[in-house]
C-alpha cells in the first residue's frame, strides 16, 4: 500500500492562513512517515501486530443495560456472554467477521481515562467513552520488550495472564485519549473472562427485526483530534501497530481533515478527523474543532457495513432511531451512508455505510462535506 497525498475537495482558494497550515501539515507528515516505517522494520515490529480483535466501551453503571439494548436494537451485534467481577460488569457482543465489543461499567478501582473525559459536555459522564482498541499480536512478550525500550508506557507493570489470553494496554494517548491494547490468545479465542468471575446465564434477547440482518461488521471508527496534534496522533498509532497512513481528505469550508490508516486494502480502518487550523472561535472553527471543545478528543462514531441501506435506513427510522443527516451518496456514486444522533448512553454515533461495486473509500466528494457539517448538530 502506497502512502497517498491529501485530497482537497473544497472549491476555490483557501484562506491564506489555512493554506499554509494544510501545506505545512502535509509536508511534516510526509517527512516523518518514512522514519516511522523504517523504525518499525529495524526494531522488529513490522508485522508483529495484526488486525483489530476488540473494542472496549465503558459506560456509567446505570447506563450499561440501556447501552446494550441500543446495540442489540440498532446493529447486527448479539450478546455472547455477560460476566462480572469486583471491578467490572461486562457484556461481550459480536457478529460474524467483526471485531468483538466489550461493553462494561466500572464498579470500583481507578479510572485512567478520567482526565481525558473532563470536557464541557462529558463531566456528568466521567466513565463514558470508547476507551481501548485491542489488536492481536503473535508474540506479546517480544512486543512489550521492544516498545518498553522505546519508552511506550503501559497501564500495568507487565503483561496480565488470563485463562485464555495474555494482555496489556497503553496509557491513554495524549493526542487521542484512546488506549491501545494488545492480546495474544493462548486458549479459546473470544473468551475474555478473567479467572474469578460470575457468569450471568441469562442474556438479553436481540430483537428479531429482519433489517438487522443487513447490518454487519465494524468497518471503521473515527477519532476526533486537535489540528495541531493530527500528525502526532497518526504517527503514534503507526508506531504502535502495523497500520499505514493511506490518504486524507480536506474540507476547507468546514476546517476539517479526515485521515485514514489501514492495515490491508480491506478490513477495519482507523480514521482520524481534525481541524486544518486550531480552534479560534465557535463561529469560524468548524464542527470538528468545536466537537473537541465540547467533548474532548475521543471516538466520534462507529461505522457498520450495511446492505440494502435504503430499506435498512427506513426501518431504523421507523423503529425510533434518530439521525444527524439523511442518507447521502448514491449507488451511482458508489457509496451510501448516514450518521445517527449520538447515544445518550455511550456518546457514540453510529454510521451505516454501503459500498457498491467494489468502491474503495469512506466518502465521496459530494457527501463528505454534508457528513462533516452534520456533526455540528451535536
Amino acid at each position: 500500500m502506497k502512502d497517498k497525498p491529501g485530497v482537497d475537495i473544497s472549491p476555490g482558494k483557501p484562506p491564506l492562513g489555512q493554506k499554509e497550515f494544510m501545506e505545512r501539515q502535509e509536508r511534516d507528515l510526509a517527512a516523518r512517515i518514512p522514519g516511522v516505517l523504517k523504525d518499525r522494520r529495524e526494531q522488529g515490529l513490522e508485522g508483529l501486530v495484526g488486525g483489530l480483535d476488540a473494542v472496549i466501551i465503558s459506560t456509567e453503571q446505570d447506563r450499561l443495560d440501556p447501552a446494550i439494548a441500543e446495540l442489540l436494537r440498532y446493529t447486527g451485534l448479539s450478546v455472547r456472554v455477560q460476566f462480572e467481577d469486583d471491578a467490572f460488569r461486562t457484556f461481550v457482543l459480536g457478529t460474524e467477521g467483526s471485531a468483538n465489543f466489550q461493553v462494561r461499567a466500572r464498579k470500583r478501582g481507578k479510572n485512567p481515562f478520567l482526565t481525558v473525559n473532563a470536557a464541557e459536555k462529558t463531566l456528568g459522564l466521567p466513565h463514558t467513552r470508547l476507551e481501548t482498541f485491542v489488536y492481536r499480536t503473535r508474540d506479546l512478550e517480544r512486543y512489550v520488550e521492544i516498545q518498553g525500550a522505546r519508552g511506550v508506557r503501559f497501564l500495568t507493570p507487565g503483561i496480565i495472564d488470563y485463562p485464555n489470553f495474555r494482555f496489556i494496554q497503553t496509557d491513554p494517548s495524549p493526542c487521542t485519549g484512546n488506549s491501545t491494547g494488545f492480546i495474544e490468545w493462548t486458549g479459546e479465542e473470544g473468551n475474555y473472562a478473567p479467572a474469578s468471575v460470575r457468569i450471568h446465564p441469562a442474556l438479553p434477547e436481540k430483537p428479531g427485526y429482519p433489517h438487522l440482518s443487513c447490518i454487519h461488521e465494524l468497518d471503521h471508527t473515527a477519532t476526533r483530534v486537535r489540528a495541531m496534534e493530527r500528525n502526532d496522533a497518526i504517527l503514534e498509532f503507526m508506531s504502535l501497530t502495523s497500520y499505514r497512513f493511506d490518504f486524507a481528505v480536506f474540507v476547507r469550508s468546514l476546517n476539517s481533515i479526515t485521515s485514514v490508516a489501514r492495515l490491508e486494502h480491506e478490513g477495519y480502518a482507523q480514521v482520524f478527523t481534525s481541524g486544518i487550523e486550531p480552534f479560534r472561535d465557535a463561529r469560524t472553527s468548524g464542527p470538528t474543532e468545536l466537537f473537541i471543545r465540547h467533548y474532548g478528543t475521543r471516538v466520534h462514531h462507529m461505522a457498520f457495513r450495511t446492505e440494502a441501506i435504503e430499506q435498512t435506513f427506513a426501518a431504523l427510522k421507523n423503529d425510533g432511531m434518530e439521525f444527524l443527516v439523511e442518507l447521502v451518496g448514491s449507488p451511482a456514486e458508489g457509496l451510501h451512508q448516514t450518521f445517527t444522533m449520538p447515544s445518550q448512553n455511550t456518546l457514540l454515533v453510529n454510521e451505516y455505510i454501503h459500498r457498491y461495486d467494489g468502491f474503495d473509500g469512506f466518502f465521496t466528494r459530494s457527501n463528505v462535506e454534508t457528513l462533516t457539517r452534520a456533526t455540528g448538530r451535536q
